[in-house]
């Protein structure tokens, strides 16, 4: 039996609300899946940039939060 595994992808949007799309893949097989909307697609190819434009597109959420410092720096 294969053992599941699975990574995220999270943006915010410009009111700072946080969209993740989750990245979910048994052997070569994976699934991506929005937490907001529940959107859901199999994606065998680059399935972190196809999360990545869902988010951008469906909830125009593109700020990185683990790249944004907040501190004015």
């Amino acid at each position: 039996m294969s053992e599941m595994d699975s990574s995220r992808v999270s943006r915010q949007d410009a009111d700072g609300r946080e969209h993740t799309v989750r990245v979910q893949h048994t052997g070569a097989r994976r699934v991506i899946r929005c937490d907001t909307c529940g959107w859901h697609k199999p994606a065998q190819f680059l399935p972190w940039l196809k999360a990545e434009e869902h988010l951008a597109e469906a909830h125009q959420a593109t700020v990185d939060p683990t790249l944004a410092s907040g501190d004015g720096a």
